[in-house]
């Protein structure tokens, strides 16, 4: 387990104890997070998920694959970070992670 640090859109922070192997964006549904919404439930089929990667962490966290990034050619103002947090999965490396929320997910 580690904590994930979301940045909302105006920069209000909240810390979350995540469990290795879960995906961000059901951290952030489970804990409450306003501007995640997940709304395909982490299929990897919408871009409701939309974040912002920190870019202490960009290259921890990894590239996004060929279907992700298509799904992130739908969403408003996407960043060189941009990634879905439905892929992203915690673990011991990501402990600390820092994630921006985008200021809308349409």
């Amino acid at each position: 387990m580690g904590q994930v640090t979301y940045v909302s859109f105006d920069g209000e922070e909240t810390v979350v104890d995540v469990p290795n192997g879960d995906n961000l964006m059901q951290a952030a549904i489970d804990n409450g997070i306003s501007g995640i919404l997940g709304d395909c439930g982490g299929g990897c089929a919408c871009a409701t998920c939309h974040c912002i990667v920190d870019d202490a962490w960009a290259a921890k966290t990894g590239e996004p694959d060929e279907i992700e990034l298509d799904m992130l050619d739908g969403v408003v103002d996407p960043k060189p970070n941009s990634r879905l947090s439905c892929q992203i999965t915690m673990s011991d490396e990501l402990e600390g992670l820092v994630i921006h929320l985008p200021e809308s997910q349409f």
